[in-house]
């Protein structure tokens, strides 16, 4: 949620920290601050709440330095103010901390440091290491830091500086990430490679218990318990111009603008014309392996896990392996029964969801296969997993995940193809499956063509107080994602339902001033679905329909292009995003920051 970065080298630091803050907006954050060795010797701080933009007005002139560490915030414990903003220090000035994640047992450390005499600045968790750092009788920064984790029952990614040792920066992950970038005679450390690709391509991207000392010069990592770890950089695929606007007004709109060309990279070099089937070579799981699974339970959260449900009807319909898909953060709670037959697959645009990575951890404590479906490639859960797919969607910047949901979702496909083909699918079908994929990146850039038509749509039904959508089976998920890109962008109230379960409850909602958006895919459920149709404009509401031709009892229809009927749903979300978008361009909304809501939710 909240972001870090850090400079060890020669340059002058305040400015390439306000440039990586800036890079980090995005993850979301509501106050900003940074902390340097100042020439003079001794730590300078400042503080803002609000953007980044008000934290660089508030720098002292005189604020110049080589070393330093700078944070965005995300309220967790403390108002967002100036005073819980990062960096926190210790009584005497001497230590600055920077943190993400947080500190469980951070009310009962409180009680025993004010006990001892500590006073404290602010309301936060974090501000507790600064205290245990600073009072640390040990030798060395690496010491006294790692001694103060010892005490720390949570999570964090922290940044340490220090008055006494002005060479260095110390940094320590446990689950929540940290990223060293490798520069020539200097070092860089953020929470997202976002803020290193301007300078530096090489990264190291730490374990959980895992520390790191930067200098200059070079840099060691090493455990939380002090034993040397090898770490070696590895090259960062993306260049820094992904994360430009490019020309667009949003974030969001550059990234369901770049789908088509999303979905181009996630399918290219993986179609095997020669055997009807696809090469997924990280999967590690081999033909004999495949042949034994015999269900497939798929575990994400947001937007992820309802890329998992259609994930789960995609492995069923082609692989005809029982498959379904459960919020990672349920999953991970409720001591659920881990069968030796059964493949886990998690998935996460960042690869660095808590709940999901906590669930991984578990489940491989219990001895079960898990593989990852992940955009960012050497994240924590593409390190923890036994193989997987990369979804190769490219940055995504904005809030509200698009591209990388539909790219989620083709690399299920993918997979569900990969083991159908292993399977009972014959090859008929996979040749079949496989002109489905190839039609798809131009079908995206044919429903983007349409996009005015969805604008003048979002104008009419921007001032709906509430919206329902529905689905049947491959539409329900489809349903459940537009529903809440609309609530997440727009902020306007939605709820998805399965057209079928209307009548057991939901249709006492339906009226004229509750719209609903009804997914029609022209398929064997075709008349159930218009059905639900008559159902609904019998009780006078207004339909929305997404369907493959025009729909008679719609009040309006968006009709997409047909594919085959298992990857239907990958292009039946697209024009509902643009749907939300344009809704809360309407209501003048925050479309890329929403309100209360980050990016990479990396604590529970």
């Amino acid at each position: 949620m909240c972001g870090i970065v850090g400079y060890i080298g020669k340059r002058d630091v305040a400015p390439l920290l306000l440039e990586g803050l800036q890079r980090l907006e995005y993850r979301g954050y509501d106050s900003a601050g940074i902390a340097i060795h100042g020439k003079s010797g001794g730590l300078k701080t400042a503080k803002a709440k609000g953007r980044v933009r008000e934290l660089e007005g508030r720098l002292p002139k005189r604020f110049a330095g080589t070393t330093g560490i700078a944070h965005t915030r995300w309220a967790t414990h403390g108002a967002p103010n100036d005073i819980n903003a990062h960096p926190h220090t210790d009584a005497e000035g001497t230590v600055a901390v920077v943190h993400n994640g947080i500190i469980d047992n951070a009310a009962e450390l409180r009680a025993k440091l004010t006990a001892d005499g500590v006073e404290f600045a602010s309301e936060t968790d974090s501000e507790v290491l600064a205290h245990l750092i600073g009072r640390s009788q040990a030798e060395t920064l690496e010491e006294k830091v790692r001694q103060a984790l010892r005490l720390i029952d949570g999570t964090y990614g922290i940044a340490v500086l220090h008055a006494s040792f002005p060479d260095r920066i110390v940094v320590a992950r446990n689950g929540s990430p940290v990223v060293l970038g490798i520069g020539e005679h200097e070092m860089f450390v953020s929470s997202d490679v976002a803020a290193l690709v301007s300078h530096t391509r090489q990264v190291v991207t730490l374990d959980d218990g895992e520390m790191a000392t930067l200098k200059a010069d070079d840099y060691r990592t090493y455990t939380t318990e002090g034993s040397r770890t090898a770490a070696s950089p590895t090259t960062v695929e993306w260049e820094a111009e992904s994360y430009d606007m490019g020309g667009h007004d949003t974030y969001m709109h550059k990234e369901i603008s770049e789908q088509a060309d999303a979905v181009d990279r996630v399918l290219r070099g993986r179609i095997d014309d020669r055997f009807s089937t696809v090469h997924l070579g990280g999967l590690n799981l081999d033909a004999r392996e495949a042949r034994g699974v015999r269900r497939v339970k798929i575990l994400g959260c947001g937007s992820a896990y309802h890329a998992g449900q259609i994930g789960a009807q995609l492995i069923e319909e082609l692989a005809r392996i029982p498959a379904d898909a459960e919020p990672a953060s349920e999953f991970r709670y409720r001591n659920a029964v881990v069968d030796p037959d059964t493949l886990y697959i998690a998935t996460s645009q960042s690869g660095e969801t808590y709940d999901t990575l906590a669930a991984v951890q578990e489940l491989k404590r219990k001895g079960a296969r898990v593989l990852g479906v992940v955009n960012v490639v050497g994240s924590a859960i593409a390190r923890e997993t036994d193989g997987g797919v990369y979804v190769h969607a490219g940055p995504e910047v904005c809030v509200v995940s698009t591209k990388c949901f539909t790219n989620t979702a083709v690399a299920f496909a993918l997979l569900a193809l990969h083991l159908g083909r292993i399977r009972d699918l014959s090859v008929a079908d996979g040749k079949r499956i496989i002109a489905g994929l190839r039609k798809l990146p131009e079908q995206i850039a044919e429903i983007m063509r349409g996009e005015e038509e969805i604008k003048k749509l979002a104008a009419q039904y921007a001032d709906a107080k509430s919206m329902m959508f529905v689905g049947r089976v491959r539409g329900y998920p489809v349903a459940r994602e537009a529903s809440l890109k609309l609530k997440e962008v727009s902020y306007v109230h939605a709820e998805a339902y399965p057209a079928s379960e209307l009548k057991h409850g939901p249709l006492a909602l339906i009226e004229p001033a509750v719209p609903t958006v009804a997914i029609v895919p022209d398929d064997d459920l075709l008349e159930k679905n218009r059905a639900t149709l008559e159902e609904i404009k019998a009780r006078s509401g207004r339909i929305l329909a997404v369907a493959h031709q025009e729909q008679e009892k719609a009040d309006h229809t968006l009709v997409v292009p047909k594919n085959e009927v298992e990857l239907d749903p990958i292009l039946m979300g697209i024009p509902l995003q643009l749907l939300a978008y344009h809704s809360a361009l309407a209501l003048g909304r925050d479309i890329d920051k929403p309100r209360n809501l980050a990016k990479s939710v990396t604590v529970e």
